[in-house]
This record gives C-alpha cells, structure tokens and sequence, in this order.
C-alpha cells in the first residue's frame, strides 16, 4: 500500500505525481497570500492562462477558471503521444483503477468500468446516430425495390437488376470520392455558410456530410443483393445467356463481398492494413470484371448464341457503360495526382515527426502520405499559413509513423487533391469552439495563421508542450493575436483536466455557436454529449467518417 501520507494519481498518458492528502486529489493546495492574488485576479480578469505565462514558477496560483477545472475527475485520457509503449500499457492499466484517498478511514479501490476501444467506436456513439440512420435508409430503399421487383410490380428494375446493382456501386464511390466530396464541401461552406442561413439548417448538414459513409455502407451492402438477384433471375433462364457471363457475374459477386467483409468494424478495426488492401485491390479487379461482364453482355445475342460486332456504338446507348464510367473516373481520378515529393523530415524528442512540404493550403484540409501508395496510405491535418508551404504533425504509435523518426525519408507519396473533412466546416459558422487534444491541434492550427471566415475560438489539452509538438508549433499558438480566445492546458504542469466540462464553460464563455472535437474516440463521444446536453450543437470523429 502506499504511504498514507501521500496519494497518486495519474495525467495524461501515464504522467503521475505525489500530493498531499486532500478530500479531492485534483485540488491544489494555495497559501493565504495565493489566495489574495487570486481573489485579486477574478476580479480583474476571468482570461484562461496559458501554461507558458507561469512554466517559470509552476507554484505560482492558477487563476480561478482553470483551477476550477482542475478540480474535477476527468472524463477521458487525452489522446497525446505516449513516450513508449511500455507507457501506453501502464496507462491502460491505470485507467482501471481508482486512486483516492479520505480523511478518515480507507476504502479498497473501486473498479472503474470502461469498455474496450472498438466498443467505444461502435456503440458509445448510439444506436441511432446520423451515420446509422443514412445506413438503414439506403439499404431499406433499395430492399423495397427488390421486394417489388421480385414480386412483379415494378418491371424495371426486374429486368435490369445489374443496373441497379451498378448504380448502388456508382453512389458508394462518389461518397468516397475525394475530388467529388471536395466540391460538395466547397460548395456547401460557399453557399450555407451565410449569418442569415438557420444554425439548425448548418448543423443538419454538417451531420449529413460527416455521415457520408452510412451511405458508402448501405449501398455496399445493396450492391450484392441486386447482384445476387440479378444471377438468380440469370439462371433461371440460362438459354438466353453464357456461361462465361455468368461466371464473370459471379466472380464479381465473390469479390464484392470479400471487399465488404473486409470493411466490417472488426476486422477493420483490428487489421487497417488488410482492410486497406483488399478493399483496393479487390475492388480494382471488380471494377475490371464490370467492364467485361457489360461488354458480354452488350455483344451477346442469344438467338446466335454468339458475341456480334458494333459494341461501341451498342454501349454507348446503354446505361450500365455511362454508370460503370462515371465510376471509373471517380476511382482513377485521385491516382492522376500521385506525385513522389521532396519533404524535410524532423524528429520531435523522438514523439513525433514534423513533416515539411511545399505549397501552401487552405484551413481545414487534410492530405493523404505514403511510402509506397499500393501499400498503405495515411491521412494527417495540415497546418498551413495558405502561402509557401505546409506541414503535418505525425505522432510516433505506429510502424510508418515511427520509421519518420527513426529513418527520416527524403520524399514521400503524396495525393496532391487534398481532401475536405469535418474540419473544413468551420467556416459554416459565425463563432466556433475548437477542442483538440495531443496531435489533434494540427487539423485546427491553420485557422490561427491564416484569416478565417468564422470567429475560432480554442481549447487545447497536450502534454509536454515544446517536448512532444516542438517550439515552431507552439508558437504560432503564443504569436496568435488573440490570445484571450486560446486555452492552453499543459497536462505536464496542470494535471488532467476534464475537458467535457472545460468546452461546456468555454462554449458558453465565447458564445460559440457549435463546438467541434478532435481526440480519442472515447474523448471525442465525453465532449460531443456534455456539449449536447447543455444545448450546444457538437461534431467530433466518429467511425468511418
């Protein structure tokens, strides 16, 4: 056990420290003459300070709203970069434990339940979430379709099944479509993005588009059962068709749904590496087999039982050869901007790597790197002044990420389309909160250097300032000329925060109309719902955004 005298708790990511006794371990301890410099303070001064303002003298009395703060059990761990690994797991396993400690008798600690990283992604989030509800409306369209097909009233689609199973690919993609999702964003911000459009208008569509994927989902799903219907209907009258169209057809329904097995939650969860192969590869060889199956199809006269000649002129009139096309150039087109790419590379302590590029970049986006682009790709915010260059902040946790640290490259796949996020929605609103926690800065720091549309507004929550993020980060936060619209909580020096709490009384401090999250998903889903339930519309990640 330990020292009665004294009791441990635990920041962000496995920092601890040793206090003294008190009823709340959070709570810190201030002289009498603290007390009157903070008295002091409240009343000539309700600004958050920033870590910076005190590193000096870390005894130094915080002002009222941030101890405040400070004071409370925290919600979530914050999603910094941990030193190694060997610390990633103590925190794991702090995270299952209680630590206190009262004035008069002791208890034994008290289990705190927390359920696993896939559980949080998939069901803290809701049965009924936006995303899930775009999922069941696609799939429950297209099932009332087939019912009716299948049962006679509605001819059309009976008789051109493979079309419908074509046009559900056609709309998976576009929601995928970087290029595409770049001019819906673009367009969106330019013509909602206006005081008089209603907030319940803005935040409505912002939910839509954060939820694209749901679509993405649904009509996977849909594809193969029209493509099963649709070979149902084919073997049934096998003498006015080939048995090579039917092996095509087949091998193409095979491939959809190894693709969509691959894209289910745990499988994706537990092996990104594998889902992002056969998702690509597998869904490249379908595409082809497309090709193929509507040029049989086309050419194919069941009287001769042969293949005829004209088929360019025949495909052309056909709706399947403009569908199957449009998909075709929403696929390739991002792979037309593949460039390989000169970067300077630089090692934070050994955390993370700051990446350098040429070209400036609007705020709000976000690009996409490689080593190798069959391989692997990965997506990071970019911080941007929008004139020269731009960077990316990547936090050493995984193999590639590491490797930037350990073995810095000289050039890097690059996607030069970037693509629009959550983050670029910013610019819908007049006042916005920003919340982001660890390496989560990045995808807002661009808002702090170049002019934006809306009023930002920002809480930070790292660890380890200038350490893990580097003073060039850091500092285009301290150079902003606003600071009193900047929180900067550094774990290392204030403790854990909660920082549910902290967007709810900043949300109201600023007037912010809409508060948006980037943190681990269990911290994302704590602020989002503490936003909400206070009557603050709130977005943050969510899975398969």
């Amino acid at each position: 056990m330990e020292n009665a005298s004294t009791v441990r708790f635990s920041s962000c990511r496995g920092v601890s420290f040793e206090i003294k006794p008190h009823a709340n371990p959070f709570a810190i301890e201030t002289t009498d003459q603290n007390r009157n410099a903070n008295a002091e303070n409240e009343e000539t001064s309700s600004r958050f300070r920033l870590p910076w303002d005190f590193m000096r003298n870390a005894s130094q009395v915080f002002p009222s709203s941030i101890q405040h703060s400070m004071s409370r059990a925290s919600s979530h761990f914050c999603n910094l970069d941990p030193d190694n690994k060997e610390e990633e797991e103590q925190e794991e396993e702090e995270r299952d434990e209680v630590y206190y400690l009262e004035e008069d008798s002791e208890k034994p600690p008290v289990p705190k339940k927390r359920g696993s990283r896939l559980s949080i992604i998939l069901f803290d989030q809701g049965f009924f979430t936006v995303y899930k509800r775009l999922f069941v409306l696609s799939f429950s369209l297209n099932v009332l379709a087939l019912v009716l097909a299948s049962t006679g009233h509605f001819s059309y689609a009976r008789n051109r099944a493979s079309l419908f199973s074509i046009a559900n690919i056609l709309s998976l993609t576009l929601c995928r479509s970087e290029a595409f999702l770049r001019l819906i964003f673009y367009l969106t911000v330019n013509l909602l993005g206006r005081s008089f459009v209603p907030l319940r208008v803005k935040t409505a569509v912002t939910s839509l588009l954060q939820s694209l994927g749901g679509i993405h989902s649904g009509c996977g799903v849909s594809s193969i059962a029209w493509l099963i219907f649709s070979l149902v209907l084919t073997l049934k009258d096998r003498d006015n068709t080939s048995t090579a169209i039917i092996a095509i057809a087949s091998a193409i329904l095979s491939l959809l749904c190894l693709t969509s097995a691959a894209a289910f939650p745990l499988v994706r969860h537990l092996h990104h590496n594998v889902f992002e192969r056969v998702h690509r590869f597998a869904g490249w060889s379908a595409l082809g087999l497309v090709w193929a199956f509507i040029a049989l199809t086309v050419s194919y006269d069941p009287i001769s039982r042969s293949y005829t000649g004209n088929l360019v002129s025949k495909l052309i009139r056909t709706q399947e050869f403009w569908f199957t096309l449009a998909i075709t150039v929403a696929i390739l087109l991002p792979w037309l901007t593949v460039r390989r790419v000169p970067v300077d590379v630089s090692s934070l302590s050994g955390h993370a790597s700051l990446i350098r590029f040429r070209g400036g970049v609007k705020s709000g986006i976000l690009g996409r790197i490689s080593p190798s682009p069959l391989s692997e790709w990965h997506a990071f915010g970019i911080i941007s002044n929008g004139k020269t260059s731009h960077m990316m902040l990547a936090g050493a946790v995984g193999d590639f990420t590491k490797s930037l640290v350990s073995k810095p490259p000289t050039h890097l796949w690059v996607r030069t389309v970037h693509f629009a996020g959550l983050p670029y929605l910013v610019n819908l609103y007049d006042k916005v909160l920003l919340v982001a926690t660890g390496s989560g800065i990045c995808v807002f720091l661009s808002f702090f250097m170049q002019q934006s549309k809306a009023d930002v507004y920002l809480i930070w929550v790292a660890k380890r300032l200038d350490d893990n993020f580097g003073s060039e980060i850091v500092d285009q936060i301290k150079d902003y000329p606003h600071q009193d619209r900047i929180i900067v909580h550094d774990t290392a020096i204030l403790g854990r925060p909660n920082v549910s709490e902290m967007s709810v009384e900043a949300s109201k401090k600023f007037g912010a109309q809409v508060v948006i999250v980037t943190s681990n998903p269990e911290g994302s889903r704590d602020v989002v719902n503490a936003c909400k339930a206070s009557g603050v519309p709130a977005f943050g990640p969510i899975w398969d955004s």
